[in-house]
């Protein structure tokens, strides 16, 4: 270095650089190797978290949820093995539990649902794990039902199951069920088990349904507690419906069963523990759900006589269920809405059509309607869950003869009292008005004949020509004094404990509740 003199003349003087010691160049060389070691990991960092994405290219301390979020669903929607170990490494060995505002365990969440959705069963272990043991208290019920989804879209049943027992838990025992929070929880467990039951009946395993249903069952009554609407949880009936009806024709076909270590006892038709979990719900009274719950339970239906005596009845091997009522009260349209048939009773605007006792066999044997018609023999055994359905002629109005009026009576009170196989009657009153005095003589000779192990059942009819508007077209109504005459003319008759379903074929309500009384003759 050469200095200019502050005088006139020109002299310069050359001046040194000093001499650093030892201790100081060690100083300068552990500083520059610092330095140096600090930019390599910087450079490894970034190019540790370096992902396929134009958008996201790589993930740094400094990334927000944002960045991590679309890099993960564009590694879920591209099935990129590599992004998807990138964001795993970054989320699980660069950040903490408070990355992101504490959105991280959020994050895992939505990590493994999109390591599921390609079968990378590694790092989906990795993150519910890390979820559980650093943000449980931020579990989202949402986020364990997608993950719970995810599990079962790669078969992994029994993995979901422990999921659901162990992040959606019912609420606490006193605690209230109808906040935000807890209707939220429900919502999504019961959707969570629901596709869990889904998934064991395609699965063709019958045993772990059946238990799954009753689970179902006993949380429907927590949710009407909870005061959940049938729209808010929107349970997908339809197709755990479907599941049971393929999984019980495996059943039928010898390519299923239960499973020898498990004591869970089987319904005669799988389908029958979805309904009884149905009927604990809340009911949006859906069309389409009842059409596929009636075509599973009644696969095959034919007349097979009408009798006008006790000798003319077909022989008593199976359960009877009886619709029994007044003239034109409904009895053939609400047959023919439980069987989702539209003319397998006949219907008629003139009392009293039906003048004997009409028997249809429900899920007979393949070929009975050639024994029926031409006399044949033909091979095979009818349905496990097979049974009658039995229309009684009409009572009151019916334009006949005192004499034949008499042997109705007559006969229907020893069929009362004497059918051993009859399970269930069902005795349709007109829901417009209420019972008459040949509905209390019928309750009267049900009080009087009616063996204590078959169920008595009143329906009350027509419920939508009480109901205007929406109503009518999705519940109907029948008015308060109609309820109170039936109950008392019941207590009169000796049968007021009875149960009592509304119904109307016109708009489907009360199918279901039907259906878990006949559930009784099937089952006998």
């Amino acid at each position: 270095m050469r200095l200019q003199s502050s005088g006139s003349d020109d002299t310069s003087v050359d001046v040194k650089p000093k001499k650093l010691s030892r201790p100081e160049r060690k100083a300068l060389e552990r500083q520059k190797k610092e330095q140096k070691s600090a930019n390599q990991k910087r450079s490894q960092a970034r190019a540790k978290y370096n992902l396929h994405s134009n958008a996201v290219s790589e993930l740094t301390p400094e990334s927000g949820a944002e960045d991590v979020l679309r890099a993960i669903k564009r590694a879920q929607n591209m099935h990129d093995h590599h992004d998807v170990r990138v964001i795993a490494n970054f989320l699980l060995d660069e950040c903490g539990e408070d990355f992101a505002y504490g959105y991280r365990g959020s994050l895992l969440a939505r990590l493994a649902v999109a390591a599921l959705h390609f079968g990378n069963h590694e790092v989906a272990g990795r993150a519910i794990t890390i979820r559980r043991l650093e943000h449980r208290s931020s579990m989202l019920p949402m986020e364990s039902a997608a993950i719970i989804r995810g599990l079962l879209r790669s078969e992994n049943t029994t993995e979901a199951m422990e999921l659901l027992f162990d992040e959606l838990k019912l609420p606490l025992e006193g605690t209230p069920l109808d906040t935000t929070e807890n209707q939220e929880l429900l919502k999504h467990r019961a959707l969570s088990l629901g596709s869990i039951t889904s998934r064991y009946f395609y699965e063709s395993s019958p045993s772990q349904a059946v238990e799954a249903c009753k689970m179902l069952a006993q949380m429907g009554p927590i949710v009407r507690e909870a005061k959940i609407e049938a729209s808010f949880i929107d349970m997908p009936w339809l197709r755990i419906i479907r599941g049971a009806a393929q999984c019980e024709s495996r059943r039928r076909n010898g390519e299923a069963a239960a499973d020898e270590d498990s004591d869970v006892e089987l319904p005669c038709n799988l389908v029958y523990a979805v309904l009884g979990a149905m009927t604990t719900f809340p009911s949006d009274n859906d069309d389409r759900v009842f059409e596929a719950l009636s075509n599973a339970l009644v696969r095959r239906v034919l007349f097979v006589t009408g009798a006008i005596s006790m000798a003319g009845c077909p022989p008593a091997d199976r359960g009877e269920a009886v619709f029994i009522g007044r003239s034109n009260v409904g009895k053939s349209s609400l047959v023919n809405m439980v069987t989702n048939r539209k003319s397998l009773a006949y219907t008629s605007k003139r009392p009293g059509k039906t003048q004997q006792f009409n028997y249809f066999a429900v899920n007979d044997k393949p070929g009975r309607e050639k024994e029926i018609k031409f006399g044949d023999v033909v091979e095979g055994e009818k349905d496990l869950d097979s049974f009658y359905i039995v229309d009684l002629p009409g009572f009151g109005f019916a334009k006949v003869p005192d004499q034949q009026r008499k042997e109705w009576a007559d006969f229907m009170r020893d069929f009362l009292a004497n059918r051993r196989t009859l399970k269930v009657v069902f005795h349709l009153v007109d829901g417009r008005h209420g019972p008459i005095d040949e509905d209390a003589t019928i309750m009267k000779q049900v009080g009087e004949s009616l063996p204590k192990n078959v169920a008595y059942v009143v329906v009350l009819t027509k419920a939508d020509k009480n109901a205007k508007g929406p109503a009518k077209k999705k519940l109907g109504k029948v008015s308060i004094d109609v309820l109170n005459t039936l109950r008392e003319t019941m207590r009169e008759n000796k049968v007021g404990n009875a149960p009592i379903i509304v119904t109307s074929a016109e708009t489907k309500l009360g199918r279901d509740d039907i259906w878990r009384y006949l559930r009784i003759a099937a089952e006998a």
